[in-house]
């Protein structure tokens, strides 16, 4: 499930941008993804456990976004927007918007979205900004082995991020509490 994808033994540089991969089936992407780790954010900091995104094809230069999780007190929270591909060649590097929040209402800008790996089987992606502000990591599965998060560390490592930024992400199935992802 977890293959060995495209992972370089040598870090990228931090001062280059976050590279994106060389090709994203779009269609293969589509569904939903658990976050099973990123960097926090300010906007998903009332997410507890269970957050997910479901991708929607709307057309070849748009994806339906829905992004939810569940909140401290055990609520739902979530928000939809529109995700347009930046780079028709890779189809890896996007600008995700969400209506009526601050600079990122329109649905065109610059890249903000960029999938800088994907399993052979497309089972879990690193996605990111270009500047590794923020990044995620996304299984189809909520349930990471410990074999995973070693590949899931080192191709974070490789991506240029430092691991220990990004913190677990609990899921009622598996993982119920937050580690920095180095300790994994």
């Amino acid at each position: 499930m977890f293959g060995s994808g495209v992972a370089t033994a040598e870090p990228a540089p931090i001062w280059q941008p976050l590279a994106p991969i060389a090709s994203l089936d779009v269609n293969r992407y589509m569904g939903t993804w658990n976050q099973i780790a990123a960097v926090p954010q300010p906007f998903n900091l009332e997410c507890a456990r269970d957050t997910q995104a479901t991708y929607t094809l709307l057309d070849p230069a748009n994806v339906k976004v829905e992004n939810r999780c569940t909140t401290w007190t055990g609520g739902a929270s979530g928000i939809t927007g529109n995700a347009r591909v930046n780079d028709p060649v890779t189809n890896a590097q996007l600008h995700v918007s969400f209506p009526n929040v601050p600079t990122q209402g329109s649905p065109d800008g610059p890249t903000n979205y960029i999938v800088t790996y994907i399993a052979d089987d497309y089972s879990w992606a690193l996605v990111g900004d270009p500047f590794r502000i923020s990044g995620f990591v996304l299984s189809r599965e909520p349930v990471v082995t410990d074999s995973e998060w070693r590949n899931i560390r080192f191709v974070v490592e490789s991506r240029g991020y430092n691991s220990c930024v990004l913190l677990t992400s609990p899921t009622t199935a598996a993982n119920n509490d937050i580690r920095p992802l180095c300790t994994v």
